[in-house]
């Protein structure tokens, strides 16, 4: 019996490693790739980091190449494959424990992609010109047609925030890519100021006593200016933080955003200090919610704030109601002013992007459902009602009471139902 044991154990062991090396030889095979390393994982039989030659520019080969980031996690040759189209660095794929969800829900392969001009997929010449959601696009099929002939089963394209956005970009400049979209919490903004956010932050979200609360709070920081500066001032300096303008003018930022930080996470409303509360009570929740990091230079989200600032757009922020209280006059271009890397220069906004996009989504019916939660702020510049109607396969799913952070496993019971056999369906077909 220890003999066969043995005997079996030596067997599995070999078979193992031959599909080990079957993948290895695989991605070897791969002319792109320049890299390739090992990487623990508790969820998948194997894992690689992989780093990917891609052109800087992919309309002139002339301007060189970098190396992008991307992270494959693999089941089995013949399951469908799940692309990551992260807006903005993987670094979290590298855990051991990392398990997308649709991989978790329909036992996928995932390859993802990390974001060009974000972490390790940065270019050594930094030019911010070739820094284009076309660009970007072009990325992401050059990955997707070269994993393709290991993985020919149904493709899956998914991403988070800005991951959601870029998988609607990716759809609408390669079409045929994919088979299955999933974009969560996508926005679509239509200018570097939208102008949807603000209306929806002051009757949309939460109940109308709940908004009095948030506005209390935001009211209660700026009257307190005086004691707010000095605690300020000492957490920026602990912090190690610099910024592009005056502590009096972070504060207000951190006053303005802290709103739409409240409501894009879920925050609870009991949870806001009163107005008894001390001051380090009321400045520790403002820390809390609304860290002045954001607003900080040189930030490994920078890369963000000049696509917003060139096509993807952003938001504003309604100041009347503070007017008073502020220290600025108002926040029109704050962008370009104050969030900018100072090597990306003053940058003018083009809607070509946005266009694009929403007539491809408007005129078309790709197999896309888009995932929103309903107190979300970036739901504002959401795809829109008319996009999806009378369509066959475009579909909206907004999680009641949803923040940021809505998912198809936090969706209520047959919302979730609907989404998984309609995912079922189309992998079937």
């Amino acid at each position: 019996m220890k003999k066969i044991l043995i005997t079996l154990f030596i067997l599995v062991s070999v078979n193992c490693l031959a599909i080990n090396n079957k993948l290895k030889e695989r991605l070897d095979s791969i002319q792109e790739i320049a890299q390739i390393e090992t990487l623990e994982s508790d969820l998948y039989p194997e894992k690689y980091l992989i780093r990917f030659t891609q052109l800087i520019d992919p309309k002139n080969p002339a301007a060189g190449t970098f190396t992008q980031r991307v992270i494959i996690s693999h089941i089995d040759f013949d399951r469908p494959t799940v692309i990551i189209t992260e807006g903005y660095g993987a670094a979290g794929g590298l855990n051991p424990k990392y398990h997308e969800e649709l991989s978790r829900l329909f036992n996928t392969n995932v390859i993802q992609v990390e974001h060009r001009y974000f972490l390790e997929s940065t270019p050594d010449s930094l030019n911010w010109n070739y820094l284009t959601a076309e660009n970007s696009a072009y990325d992401l099929h050059h990955v997707t047609n070269a994993f393709k002939p290991i993985y020919p089963g149904k493709w899956i394209s998914t991403g988070i925030s800005k991951g959601g956005q870029t998988v609607m970009i990716y759809r609408a400049f390669f079409p045929d890519d994919i088979d299955i979209s999933v974009p969560y919490v996508g926005p679509l903004c239509r200018s570097v100021e939208d102008g949807r956010h603000e209306p929806f932050l002051e009757k949309k979200v939460g109940t109308k006593e709940e908004r009095q609360s948030v506005f209390r709070f935001q009211k209660e920081v700026l009257k307190r200016r005086t004691t707010m500066i000095p605690l300020l001032e000492d957490f920026c300096q602990e912090k190690g933080y610099a910024f592009n303008m005056p502590m009096d003018e972070v504060l207000d930022y951190c006053v303005l955003e802290y709103a739409f930080s409240f409501w894009q996470w879920g925050s609870k409303a009991s949870e806001i200090p009163s107005v008894e509360a001390t001051d380090q009570e009321i400045f520790n929740y403002l820390m809390k919610l609304s860290n002045p990091d954001y607003f900080s230079k040189d930030k490994p989200i920078s890369p963000f704030f000049v696509q917003a600032a060139r096509e993807l757009g952003y938001y504003g922020y309604d100041t009347k109601p503070f007017k008073k209280l502020l220290s600025i006059k108002n926040t029109k271009g704050y962008l370009n002013r104050i969030m900018l890397p100072e090597s990306a220069g003053t940058i003018r906004f083009n809607p070509s992007l946005y266009k694009k996009v929403s007539a491809y989504l408007k005129k078309n019916d790709p197999k896309m459902i888009c995932i929103y939660g309903e107190i979300d702020p970036w739901t504002a510049p959401r795809v829109p009602d008319s996009a999806f109607k009378g369509k066959k396969n475009m579909k909206l799913c907004i999680q009641p009471g949803g923040s940021h952070l809505a998912r198809i496993s936090n969706m209520p019971e047959d919302m979730k139902k609907q989404i998984i056999d309609q995912i079922n369906r189309w992998l079937e077909e």
